[in-house]
């Protein structure tokens, strides 16, 4: 606006002669000027305050303008805006909007080269809709390994579906399908959101992420950075237990988790998660999850076995650096009498089981939206750390603590574009869980 009254002013000067009237109308251009910032004034007092909750999604986004944001803290509202686990999304009209991401990988073990895999890995479609200003529905379908048949290995799945309205600016209820709140990447996963190929071994073997219950939750912020996020919601089925099979040595939870497919719902479980930003690229934070597991079976062995999940991390981003850690330790109990009924099988329920890791990651280099991201992971994790006792001579021994050094970088075409590499050397190589040491490549996406 000064520059335009500047440049009417010079072009009016030259028609008038005393300098009067060029006083006069330089005041009436004030005058104007003055009216027109008093009525942008009125048009922002009247526009929508910008809602907390929203507010911390900000903080804790994928990156869309930057890349120095994988792995956002878990927990934040997702009020008047998309899902958790997407970006902002594209408008089909006023009130629906669509986004996605997906992710092809290549897996190449050093020791094996025959057993080298290319994978869609997934491919996920997102929406929302906007019933009023204060009342939304989100919903995620997503598909997994490039084909769903009968007779082979794709899935097809509705990560997310929920109902969530605001109650107040800084609080939101949620009711439906939705993720639990542990971990940076359970509820944010896009492979634009975290450093390496492959989602860490912590949170997937010992937070089964993706992990979703469905239920009611509230979930709201302040104004001193804290967010915060609590729910009922339905468990896991111990019922499902395979002692037969490697998959509850692979993860214990994953081999139990209901997915809300006709799931019992006899146990509800509860989960509570916070996080506190109030330090400018800073963040600390934590939850924990706890159910009955048994789900009111009729004569089963572990009917009032309870799991309790819990896990804390932190996170620090100073300038070009990405600093994290994460720990998380879960328990089931009353599992003494159901593990006697798996004598002779290779795999009974672990009473105990952890795991944590630090990561260092390094923007290099970046020009425009590009960028280049190394990053250096150390985990260790145990799926099967303690048992119930049983009998001497009748249980099985327990599991060793896998180690793994991941060494590798991330390349940001764009902050929505990532092709990325690195090396995977594991201090056990057990080729049923899949564990051995190999080079990976991949490349991801969200919009």
């Amino acid at each position: 606006m000064a520059a335009l009254s500047v440049a009417l002013l010079a072009a009016t000067a030259p028609a008038h002669a005393d300098e009067g009237s060029l006083r006069q109308e330089l005041a009436a251009m004030r005058a104007e000027l003055s009216a027109l910032k008093a009525e942008v004034n009125q048009l922002r007092a009247a526009a929508p305050t910008a809602n907390p909750s929203t507010a911390s999604i900000a903080a804790t986004q994928p990156a869309t303008s930057t890349t120095t944001a994988p792995m956002p803290a878990a927990g934040t509202a997702s009020v008047a805006a998309a899902p958790a686990s997407s970006p902002a999304g594209i408008g089909v009209g006023d009130s629906t909007r669509l986004w996605g991401y997906g992710e092809l990988n290549y897996n190449r073990p050093t020791s094996k080269a025959s057993a080298a895999k290319a994978d869609v890995r997934r491919a996920v479609i997102g929406f929302s809709h906007a019933f009023d200003e204060d009342t939304h529905v989100y919903g995620e379908l997503e598909w997994e390994h490039a084909v769903v048949s009968a007779t082979d290995s794709g899935e097809s799945e509705v990560e997310q579906l929920y109902v969530e309205h605001q109650v107040v600016p800084a609080v939101a209820v949620r009711a439906g399908l939705s993720l639990i709140p542990l971990g940076f990447i359970n509820e944010r996963h896009e492979p634009t959101n975290y450093y390496g190929v492959e989602r860490n071994f912590v949170e997937t073997a010992i937070i089964p992420s993706t992990w979703r219950e469905g239920g009611v939750s509230l979930l709201g912020s302040t104004d001193s950075g804290l967010s915060w996020n609590v729910g009922l919601t339905t468990g896991f089925n111990l019922g499902k237990w395979d002692a037969t099979a490697t998959e509850g040595r692979a993860s214990p939870l994953f081999s139990i988790h209901q997915e809300m497919q006709l799931a019992k719902a006899r146990d509800v479980s509860m989960y509570a998660a916070a996080n506190w930003q109030g330090i400018p690229g800073f963040t600390v934070g934590g939850g924990v999850f706890t159910g009955g597991v048994g789900q009111g079976q009729k004569d089963f062995l572990a009917k009032n076995a309870r799991l309790t999940l819990g896990e804390a991390h932190v996170r620090w981003q100073p300038g070009p650096f990405d600093l994290s850690a994460l720990y998380a330790r879960g328990q089931i109990s009353d599992t003494e009498a159901l593990n006697l009924s798996f004598v002779g099988h290779p795999t009974p329920v672990p009473k105990s089981f952890w795991g944590g890791y630090v990561q260092g990651a390094w923007r290099v280099w970046q020009r425009g939206d590009s960028s280049l991201a190394p990053f250096l992971r150390y985990e260790a994790f145990n799926t099967a750390a303690s048992y119930a006792p049983v009998p001497q001579g009748l249980g099985v021994p327990t599991a060793d603590t896998e180690r793994v050094w991941t060494v590798g970088l991330n390349y940001y075409l764009t902050p929505s574009v990532v092709f990325k590499a690195d090396y995977q050397h594991f201090n056990i190589a057990d080729e049923v869980l899949g564990y051995g040491n190999r080079f990976d490549l991949g490349v991801g996406y969200q919009f």
